[in-house]
């Protein structure tokens, strides 16, 4: 009994330092992805700021949004062309278009803001009876 308890805690640990070499190889090398910054239109990191990435047929769209420092990663993606494009309180950047990903490649795009939409200044017209 003793014996099968041993064999059987044996084969426990070896699983479970498989399981973590696994998770440390997937954390190193995160795939084929792409990944960089969103600054604004003076070249300061944008946090929080919503990135689209689909590929340029259009198809399979996300979302990622900017960390504290107006980094983002999309991960897992396949091989394929893809568009990015960033956006933020109304400021949005121009589209990054038919950026090409080996499988097992990582790619690192800046996306810059245009000053957006803005509020419009002033007082709201009368209202007419």
């Amino acid at each position: 009994m003793s014996r099968i308890l041993a064999c059987v805690l044996g084969f426990a640990a070896v699983m479970l330092s498989a399981t973590s070499v696994s998770a440390q190889s997937k954390a190193t090398n995160p795939g084929t992805s792409l990944k960089g910054s969103v600054l604004d239109a003076k070249g300061k990191p944008v946090p929080a700021a919503a990135v689209t990435c689909q590929s340029s047929a259009g198809l399979r769209p996300r979302i990622v949004h900017t960390d504290a420092k107006g980094r983002y990663v999309v991960t897992g993606l396949k091989q394929d062309a893809y568009d990015l494009r960033a956006t933020s309180h109304g400021a949005y950047s121009d589209w990054e278009k038919n950026i090409p990903l080996r499988k097992g490649q990582s790619k690192e795009v800046t996306l810059r803001l245009l000053n957006g939409n803005t509020a419009l200044s002033g007082t709201l017209p009368a209202k007419t009876n």
